[in-house]
């Protein structure tokens, strides 16, 4: 019996993965479908959470080289430009959370992660690798490669994303589900833009059946814009992230918005779009581990991009797996899989159901759209920031049997 851990996919949320059960002194072979390491996409939110996790692992420092700290959030109504409401960042976020509000460039993030799996020992990779299959039994789990090849370690964790091979083939055969939304992407250097754009700050626009994001990154040299509309794809590659868009296509789904967001708008090069898939919310623990098999991540519970938290949840989740893998030998691990699952389903499950609540009021239109507009204008920062989400992930996990 080969005694690695095998964590299938090498996106954020497996070399994450990797990193965590690494650092507890685990040997770990990580299989990538792709034939080469990478990161496509453009960029993302780390809220305090998420950098408290880079922070316990020593990654602060590479994570300052590499992400833009924003001062604040301003929202406005897309039609208008009036402003709604604003949350200050920057020093204002670490002294309410202990942590920064952090954007970066998913590629950034994922080659800080990768950086750091490397200087561990016991790290093994296997390139266009394709989980067809697995089972569990005896002293771990066997698997089955789309080339044929069989492997088995004492666990394997699903890090393989929004359509996970280690999902489907143990947990759930049904397809991710689409939302009816489109997200249009883009990146603009920054050197390219007015000085009046170039505020170190995260945009936000809401509009009728749409919102559009923007933020910098890489240390502020580029602006990321993410505009959401809903719509369906037609014949599109559900599965793509990066779809070239035209400009035009997505001026005509926003239809009429303010000058200002115009601008924004039309500094962009090129647009990708990609399809919005998510499932229903985690119903209980077994919908993250079974026997010596957990999932992670968008494997286990796909998030609306409505509270920035997918690649939070990501590092939340392996932080808590890191955690529960100390001192774990080769017949623990159904039981510190079951217990990883009861630490972290029910707060994956809040996330998710947020993420869809915030999508209906970001979109909202008639007496929920002047009901949020009053909301901000009264409640101000209160409504804006999240104590309950950014105070985490909380405390370690404990090792012990999980509750029923």
């Amino acid at each position: 019996m080969n005694l690695h851990l095998l964590v299938a996919g090498a996106g954020i949320g497996g070399l994450a993965a990797a990193l965590a059960l690494a650092r507890q002194g685990h040997p770990v072979t990580v299989l990538e479908q792709a034939p080469a390491f990478g990161e496509i996409g453009a960029g993302l939110q780390l809220g305090p959470n998420a950098v408290r996790v880079l922070a316990d692992w020593g990654l602060l420092p590479a994570l300052r080289e590499a992400a833009a700290f924003p001062d604040a959030l301003h929202v406005r109504d897309a039609r208008s430009g009036r402003a709604l409401g604003q949350l200050r960042l920057g020093e204002a976020a670490v002294a309410r959370h202990g942590q920064a509000y952090a954007c970066i460039h998913r590629a950034d993030l994922h080659a800080l992660l990768q950086h750091a799996v490397t200087q561990k020992d016991g790290v093994s990779w296997r390139l266009g690798a394709r989980v067809e299959y697995w089972r569990s039994g005896g002293e771990g789990v066997s698997l089955t490669l789309a080339s044929g090849d069989h492997l088995a370690g004492q666990a394997l964790i699903g890090c393989d994303g929004l359509w996970s091979r280690v999902r489907h083939a143990g947990f759930d055969h049904s397809p991710p589900r689409r939302t009816g939304h489109l997200a249009y992407r883009g990146l603009v250097p920054a050197a390219a833009l007015p000085e009046a754009m170039r505020a170190n700050q995260i945009g936000v626009w809401l509009g009728r059946q749409l919102h559009v994001v923007h933020y910098p990154v890489r240390r502020g040299e580029a602006i990321n814009l993410v505009a959401v509309v809903h719509g369906e794809p037609g014949a599109a590659d559900a599965s793509n992230w990066s779809q070239p868009a035209e400009a035009a296509e997505l001026r005509a789904a926003l239809g009429t918005i303010s000058a200002a967001l115009a601008d924004w708008l039309a500094a962009v090069p090129g647009w990708t779009r990609w399809v919005l898939h998510d499932r229903d919310p985690l119903r209980g623990p077994t919908d993250m581990a079974r026997g010596p098999v957990a999932l992670l991540g968008d494997a286990a519970h796909p998030m609306r991009p409505y509270l920035a938290q997918g690649a939070a949840m990501a590092l939340e989740d392996a932080w808590a797996l890191g955690h529960l893998a100390q001192g774990a030998a080769g017949d623990d691990w159904p039981e510190r899989l079951a217990r990883y699952a009861q630490a972290r389903w029910a707060r994956n499950a809040r996330v998710q159901q947020r993420s869809r609540r915030n999508g209906r009021i970001f979109h909202a239109s008639g007496a929920l759209r002047l009901g949020r507009d009053w909301a901000m204008a009264v409640l101000g920062e209160r409504l804006l920031d999240n104590p309950w989400l950014y105070a985490g992930p909380g405390e370690p996990p404990s090792i012990g049997r999980p509750s029923p």
